[in-house]
């Protein structure tokens, strides 16, 4: 059995409201909620948030809202494991138990069916404690420079100064959308950043974190872009 995990607090700081603002013309969250269902890989849906009004959000669009989460774990610093620990915990509790588990962030309007089942199948054939969606990053990171309060510029890794783009290897950031999980070595562990994760690649041009003001403008307009290309 699968379950998904949405994972919605309130009192968001620098987007006010952020995952029940209205994202073209819908509450931001009800996106990642209706691919989640349409894609007919989960038993359940389930919100976990300290927030009535985003539970409210979540029923009308068809997520199940099973408990309340502590405050405690609704704080700016909370890790998201703790949340999905809390989550498959309670679950547990009223005789739910699950195999596989996918959390899938409220903001995760890019995510789509075929991207949520091919991570479920990765972690089938990879037999893998967690799948996690990554994307490349633009320039390569081992050339990036720190810069202090004068705006001096040092190289972090200065012994690549000289190094060839094309001679560094690619690295990748997660995507912010979802992680796949195996749920019994994710308790065990309570890491979703497992040991042996496997990575699975997202095209930027599908990747947006949404966590600033600057974020969303950008993630709205793409968004735009994109619908219009699947109704061409």
């Amino acid at each position: 059995m699968n379950v998904a995990v949405i994972p919605a607090r309130g009192g968001s700081k620098r987007i006010p409201g952020k995952n029940i603002k209205a994202f073209h013309g819908r509450p931001i969250m009800s996106w990642p909620i209706t691919t989640a269902i349409e894609s007919g890989l989960f038993d359940r849906v389930v919100v976990s948030t300290d927030s009535e009004e985003i539970a409210a959000v979540a029923r009308e669009w068809g997520a199940d809202t099973p408990f309340v989460r502590p405050a405690e774990l609704a704080g700016d610093f909370v890790p998201t494991a703790d949340v999905l620990v809390h989550a498959l915990s309670r679950l547990a509790e009223d005789g739910e138990e699950y195999g596989r588990c996918c959390l899938i962030y409220p903001t995760a309007v890019f995510a789509s069916t075929a991207d949520l089942a091919a991570g479920l199948d990765l972690l089938r054939r990879s037999r893998a404690g967690a799948v996690i969606p990554v994307v490349s990053f633009p320039a390569p990171v081992f050339r990036a420079f720190r810069m202090d309060g004068d705006g001096r510029l040092a190289m972090i890794w200065p012994e690549h100064e000289l190094t060839r783009s094309n001679d560094l290897p690619e690295a990748y950031h997660d995507s912010g959308q979802f992680y796949w999980l195996d749920c019994a070595r994710f308790l065990e562990s309570g890491r979703i950043y497992a040991d042996d994760a496997v990575g699975m690649p997202l095209p930027r041009h599908r990747v947006v974190d949404i966590d600033t003001p600057e974020d969303w403008r950008l993630a709205e307009r793409l968004f735009q872009v994109l619908k219009a290309e699947e109704e061409a």
